[in-house]
């Protein structure tokens, strides 16, 4: 009986830890602990910011015949230790014909690089862009070097 009771007050005690637990807690990791992610390490932060480059470049406007990487388009581009990547961008004017598509296509071009886990594109504008942003390359390819 005593035995009984003790197993009883363990269980209960269990299961109260249990409900204590964060509610962030992944209940199936919640016995084992949530490893921590490993830094990138440098030459693979290097290779994805090469790739990530190369693949923004193959976005254009298609109003202007540059692209949108050296039109300045891209304000930042962040990359966690789980190859989440997040794109702070924007566009030529607020009123741009392709203000909607053109988030989904930089997110498109850059899904599509090696080890990528996700991608996610906030639009700004916020500072406005101006020609200032674009670099020699882009300037010489619509003319106005």
């Amino acid at each position: 009986m005593e035995n009984k009771r003790i197993e009883e007050r363990e269980a209960i005690r269990g299961a109260v830890e249990a409900l204590d637990a964060p509610e962030s807690a992944d209940p199936a990791t919640a016995l084992i602990g949530n490893p921590a992610s490993t830094p990138l390490p440098p030459e693979e932060i290097e290779r994805l910011t090469a790739d990530i480059t190369a693949a923004l470049k193959t976005v254009y406007d298609p109003e202007i015949p540059a692209d949108i990487y050296e039109l300045g388009l891209i304000y930042k581009v962040e990359i966690d230790d789980d190859r989440h990547v997040i794109v702070d961008m924007t566009l030529t004017a607020p009123g741009c014909p392709v203000a909607g598509e053109m988030p989904v296509w930089v997110e498109n071009a850059v899904s599509a690089v090696p080890g990528i886990a996700s991608v996610k594109v906030n639009l700004t504008f916020d500072p406005p862009w101006d020609q200032s942003r674009m670099s020699d390359e882009a300037k010489l390819a619509i003319g106005i070097f």
